[in-house]
């Protein structure tokens, strides 16, 4: 089982189209959610505008790829939902709101190891950044 993250703090699952993969994505109309691996390579995002969601993988917590990856599709015109998926920690949620992503899909592992009190702390993302503080 999963926990979806958001500024409002934890929530079940309510994406129920089912997700493909990014090669079994037919056309440039889908109501489903399509999964993006970490090493998807740029040229592989066109024609994904009108997907209704799109879930990029992070492996591991050292491995930004996935926030670039949502940078790149923000950029490009993207305005469905944006799902970071896997070992994304509670410190690095305001990084991954500011790259684009909607949502943060984390196990249950990792949430009861990070409680929702700590994902809290971190969604006035939009204030507490280091570059705010440096503005003064």
């Amino acid at each position: 089982m999963s926990v979806i993250v958001t500024d409002s703090g934890f929530a079940a699952d309510d994406f129920a189209c089912g997700f493909v993969g990014v090669d079994e994505v037919a056309a440039n109309d889908c109501d489903y959610g399509v999964d993006l691996p970490s090493d998807t390579q740029p040229a592989a995002l066109a024609g994904l505008n009108n997907a209704a969601m799109i879930r990029i993988d992070f492996p591991s917590f050292g491995d930004g790829r996935g926030f670039t990856l949502a940078a790149m599709l923000r950029r490009a015109g993207y305005k469905g939902r944006l799902r970071a998926k896997g070992h994304v920690l509670a410190d690095q949620y305001a990084m991954a709101r500011r790259s684009g992503f909607d949502e943060v899909e984390i196990d249950d592992a990792l949430a009861a190891r990070q409680p929702r009190d700590q994902w809290q702390y971190r969604a006035d993302w939009q204030n507490h950044n280091y570059q705010a503080r440096l503005r003064g």
